[in-house]
């Protein structure tokens, strides 16, 4: 009963039906996304009025600033762990990234023998623990075009830290 004439059968339906399947995907998205919005041209056909439909304004934490200033490099090194991977602290030593000894207050490309992106170099000057915070809360909003990806670290309590290890790690 299960010839190989069977098992040809078989296998050429479940690959038929897995075609199609994609075909039909493919198509469902060609009609649902025309454009990036998914409304073609057109504006919206009618708003829906909602009473006290103000969003509420996203609550303020603490300020970088604050936050740097009782900023715990212990905490730091452990957040660096994220960054070993493709960054060192040791001079002289890159990885896929640049070392990061000496970052804080270095000039933006200042390592000779690395080869930069350029997208970094366009918006930073020199690296202040200020241009740090906003580069680790999303590098590639910051700088678009870098070739870091990483995603960044949400938490400013995170980014403060780090930030407070690398200035103690470069002072070793």
């Amino acid at each position: 009963m299960f010839d190989t004439m069977t098992m040809t059968k078989v296998l050429g339906g479940v690959c038929g039906a897995w075609l199609v399947y994609l075909l039909g995907g493919m198509a469902a998205d060609k009609i649902y996304s025309m454009n990036e919005g998914g409304h073609g041209e057109h504006a919206q056909a009618y708003v829906i009025e909602v009473a006290g439909g103000e969003a509420a304004p996203a609550e303020e934490g603490p300020s970088f600033e604050e936050v740097f200033a009782t900023a715990d490099a212990s905490k730091g090194e452990g957040v660096f762990r994220k960054c070993a991977s493709c960054h060192s602290l040791e001079a002289g030593k890159n990885g896929t990234g640049p070392t990061l000894a000496g970052i804080v207050g270095r000039n933006s490309g200042a390592i000779a023998d690395f080869g930069y992106s350029g997208a970094i170099q366009a918006v930073v000057d020199v690296w202040t623990p200020e241009h740090l915070n906003e580069f680790l809360t999303s590098p590639k909003s910051y700088a678009p075009g870098t070739a870091m990806a990483f995603n960044g670290l949400p938490k400013v309590e995170d980014r403060a830290n780090l930030i407070a290890y690398l200035q103690t790690a470069a002072a070793n």
